[in-house]
C-alpha cells in the first residue's frame, strides 16, 4: 500500500472514529506497524476537564487483512485470564477496530539482566493460564500441513531468494527429511492454545502484566511453541544457561498445573528444542520474504541470532546433523557447539 492509499485509509478511519466517539475531540498518532498490512494508531481523547485518555485504533485493510479472528480470539484469550485489549467498537467490513490501550512499554524495551526474571515469570504465568483453558475444536489445528508450509518458506525465500542458491536433489532430500523428523516430534507433543507470536515485541509491561498483543493467528497445537517464542526470541538473546533455567521454571509450574508436559525435563527440553528448530527455520524464511518481497530490511539484523539458535540445535541432536551440514555448505561457516543432551 503506497502513501496515498495509507492517507486515504487514515482519513476513513478518522471519519469512523468521529461517529464511534460521538464527535468527542480526539487526535491520532502512529502507535506501531507490524510485518503485515495492519497499522495501529493511538487515539488521544480530550475530556472537558482537560484530562486526556488514550485508546488504540487498528486499521486492517480488506482484503489483505481480516479483523474477525482478532475479535474472536481476544474474547477467547480474555476469558482464559490473559490481559488482552478489549474490543470497544468494530467495523469488520471496513477493517477498523477500536481497542483499549495497553500502553507503549514493550517487554523488549525493558528486558535486562535485572528485570528479566520477574518479567519472564509473569509471562510464563500468563501462558499457563491460557494453556489451562485450552479445548480442542475451538482454534485451527497446528497440523503437519501448516508446520510444513511454514518451513517451506526457508528454501523458498531464505535459500532461493536471499542466498540465491538452487538446491540439488540430495540437498532437497535433506531438507524434507529434517522437516519429517521435526514434524514427528512436534505432532506428538501435548496440545494447547498457541498464541504463535508470544515474544518480547508483543508483550507489554503494564499494571496487569503482561499485556498481550498480536494473537490473531492463534491455533491449537504443541505446548512448547509459545515458550520457544518467548525464550528463544528473534529480537533478544540470552545465555543458554539462563534459557534452560527459565525453561525449567516453566516446566515445573506446568507439571504442577497438570498440563500435558513430559515428567522428565530432558525429554521436555528436547521437545522445546525441536519445536525451536521448526520456528527458527520458519522465521528465517519470513524475514527473507519481508525483505525481498515487501522491502522491509529491518529484520535482516535479526537473522544472525535466529541462525545461531538453529545451528546450536542441529549440532546437539544426531537426527538434525544433516541439516547442519547443509547449513555449513550454504553459509560456509563452522558449527557452534552448545550444551549436549
Amino acid at each position: 500500500m503506497d502513501k496515498g492509499q495509507q492517507d486515504v485509509r487514515q482519513q476513513q478511519l478518522a471519519t469512523w472514529l468521529e461517529q464511534v466517539l460521538q464527535h468527542n475531540e480526539f487526535s491520532l498518532s502512529t502507535a506501531s506497524a507490524d510485518a503485515s498490512f495492519r497499522r495501529y494508531f493511538r487515539v488521544h481523547l480530550t475530556a472537558k476537564d482537560g484530562n486526556t485518555d488514550t485508546l488504540i485504533a487498528m486499521d486492517a485493510p480488506p482484503p489483505q487483512e481480516n479483523c474477525e479472528p482478532f475479535v474472536r480470539i481476544a474474547a477467547l484469550f480474555g476469558e482464559a485470564g490473559m490481559h488482552v485489549p478489549k474490543v470497544l467498537a468494530q467495523d469488520l467490513a471496513q477493517g477498523f477496530l477500536l481497542l483499549s490501550d495497553l500502553g507503549d512499554v514493550t517487554y523488549l524495551s525493558m528486558l535486562n539482566q535485572t528485570s528479566a526474571p520477574s518479567l519472564y515469570h509473569d509471562a510464563n504465568t500468563a501462558l499457563i493460564k491460557l494453556q489451562l483453558a485450552s479445548k480442542p475444536d475451538v482454534l485451527p489445528e497446528y497440523d503437519a500441513a501448516l508446520l510444513t508450509r511454514e518451513m517451506q518458506l526457508f528454501p523458498d525465500w531464505y535459500i532461493s531468494k536471499h542466498l540465491n542458491v538452487t538446491l540439488d536433489e540430495k540437498q532437497q532430500a535433506v531438507l524434507q527429511q529434517t522437516f519429517d523428523v521435526l514434524n514427528r516430534n512436534i505432532l506428538a507433543q501435548g496440545k494447547v492454545y498457541v498464541h504463535r507470536d508470544y515474544h518480547a515485541r508483543n508483550l507489554m509491561v503494564c499494571a496487569d502484566n503482561p499485556g498481550v498483543l498480536d494473537f490473531q493467528d492463534a491455533v491449537y497445537g504443541p505446548i512448547t511453541y509459545d515458550l520457544v517464542s518467548l525464550l528463544k526470541d528473534a529480537y533478544i538473546g540470552w545465555e543458554e544457561e539462563q534459557i534452560i533455567d527459565w525453561c525449567v521454571r516453566y516446566w515445573q509450574a506446568a507439571r504442577k498445573a497438570e498440563l500435558p508436559v513430559p515428567d522428565d525435563f530432558s525429554e521436555f527440553y528436547r521437545d522445546f528444542e525441536y519445536m525451536g528448530a521448526q520456528r527458527h527455520i520458519k522465521v528465517l524464511g519470513i524475514f527473507a520474504r519481508l525483505y525481498h518481497r515487501d522491502g522491509k530490511d529491518g529484520y535482516l539484523k535479526d537473522m544472525p541470532l535466529v541462525m545461531t539458535y538453529l545451528r546450536k540445535v542441529c549440532e546437539r541432536y544426531i537426527e538434525l546433523k544433516p541439516l547442519l551440514r547443509l547449513l555449513d555448505s550454504l553459509e560456509g561457516t563452522k558449527p557452534q557447539v552448545g550444551y549436549t543432551f
